[in-house]
């Protein structure tokens, strides 16, 4: 029925559920079907547990992949696209740019079971960046440009630090709007 409903075909629609399972949008039901996972305050505070952990070592493996020779480019590419994004306003577009900037850090960090590791919490991030969209983009922004120049310079514990500063001065906002539209779990 959804698959119909959405206008796509039904086996690439089935082949989607197992990844949608996995980053955590949906449950399995033997014979009923899946349904889908509601998020919950808890879920995002977890979150950001998880990203003070993972994405914080990630921005210090990415400044020392710089500081070695690899190239930021697709980094200084991504921050050029949420810096055109907040330009013209749209909070879907920031919220996306946002989240594909964090991505590419993390693709940067060259660390393949990290990226492998972090796949869901991508998912979750993006669908809580939606969610709360509200939070100042320019503040935003200022500090991805900030996190961004500590890599570019290959500063590995100032982009730590950074990074943790970032996602943590992130926390308390976004877990305030969340608090009004998701139950406490």
């Amino acid at each position: 029925e959804l698959a119909e409903e959405l206008g796509v075909s039904r086996v690439p629609f089935r082949e989607a559920l197992p990844y949608l399972e996995a980053d955590g949008f949906i449950t399995s039901q033997s014979r009923r079907g899946a349904i889908v996972t509601e998020l919950t305050l808890r879920d995002a505070q977890e979150l950001f547990d998880v990203r003070l952990g993972v994405e914080v070592h990630a921005a210090s493996l990415a400044a020392r992949r710089v500081a070695n020779g690899a190239s930021p480019a697709a980094v200084r590419e991504a921050m050029a696209r949420a810096e055109r994004a907040l330009a013209d306003g749209e909070a879907g577009p920031i919220a996306e740019s946002n989240a594909e900037l964090h991505e590419t850090i993390v693709a940067l960090a060259g660390n393949s079971l990290l990226i492998a590791m972090m796949r869901s919490v991508f998912g979750r991030n993006r669908w809580i960046f939606r969610m709360t969209s509200n939070r100042d983009p320019v503040v935003a922004c200022a500090e991805h440009r900030e996190l961004c120049e500590a890599i570019f310079a290959g500063d590995a514990d100032f982009a730590a630090a950074t990074a943790y500063a970032h996602i943590e001065r992130g926390r308390k906002p976004t877990l305030e709007t969340l608090k009004e539209v998701l139950p406490p779990g």
